[in-house]
């Protein structure tokens, strides 16, 4: 059955139009508000996860409480630090009135590892804290400080391959371009391959890689990879 697809832009937001025969959805894309960070912690901490039992959430939070996890996103994207994890970063999709996707991007010369630390000093984070990062930024990889960085992307429960991830993915490459930019980045992990091909398929490709053994023993997966796509 033949499928039509069409978007409207306006007022800064985008909808996207999926129509098979009789049945037309459609997919808004528009930016996070303070109200959001309720979803927008859960699906910073699915993201985090990726299928793992533990996430870097986890380790930070020090805890595999889900309450507790939650309860801290919820605080860590309302800090006056704009870190990555910052509300204002995020996209949301909706589906009749349902917030069913997010994608975030930021700036990674603005949202540093300082800035992060800092952010989650503001939310009560000690020193234990800052040292359980290096499991993270200790994988160090080859990022450019001109481009635009993709994190955080994640469509909910019941929302899977609808079409959800590629309008946030087109309408953040839209407003990347709009912004100047003309390079976009994203990290995933090694062996992340449903979301490897689902970047590839979006124009992105591997520019660089890293294992990392802290990475390995703490989460179970290899390392990291960073995907690129110039436009």
């Amino acid at each position: 059955m033949l499928i039509k697809k069409l978007f409207i832009i306006k007022y800064g937001t985008i909808t996207y139009y999926l129509s098979q025969g009789q049945n037309i959805m459609s997919i808004k894309i528009r930016a996070a508000k303070v109200e959001d960070t309720p979803f927008l912690a859960k699906m910073m901490l699915q993201s985090s996860r990726a299928g793992k039992k533990r996430g870097i959430f986890d380790l930070i939070f020090e805890t595999d409480d889900d309450k507790i996890v939650l309860q801290q996103l919820e605080k860590l994207a309302q800090t006056e630090a704009k870190s990555h994890c910052n509300y204002r970063n995020f996209l949301i999709a909706e589906m009749d009135g349902q917030n069913v996707g997010t994608l975030c991007s930021y700036e990674p010369r603005r949202a540093t590892k300082e800035v992060f630390i800092k952010a989650l000093q503001e939310i009560g984070c000690g020193e234990d804290t800052v040292q359980s990062l290096e499991v993270l930024y200790g994988c160090e990889l080859n990022i450019s400080r001109a481009a635009l960085m993709f994190d955080f992307m994640e469509e909910a429960e019941g929302f899977v391959d609808v079409g959800v991830l590629k309008a946030l993915m087109q309408k953040s490459l839209l407003t990347a371009r709009l912004r100047g930019y003309r390079i976009a980045q994203t990290i995933i992990e090694i062996g992340s391959l449903e979301a490897e091909l689902f970047y590839k398929k979006m124009g992105f490709r591997v520019v660089d890689e890293k294992e990392c053994e802290s990475y390995k023993e703490t989460f179970g997966r290899g390392g990291l990879k960073l995907l690129s796509i110039e436009f």
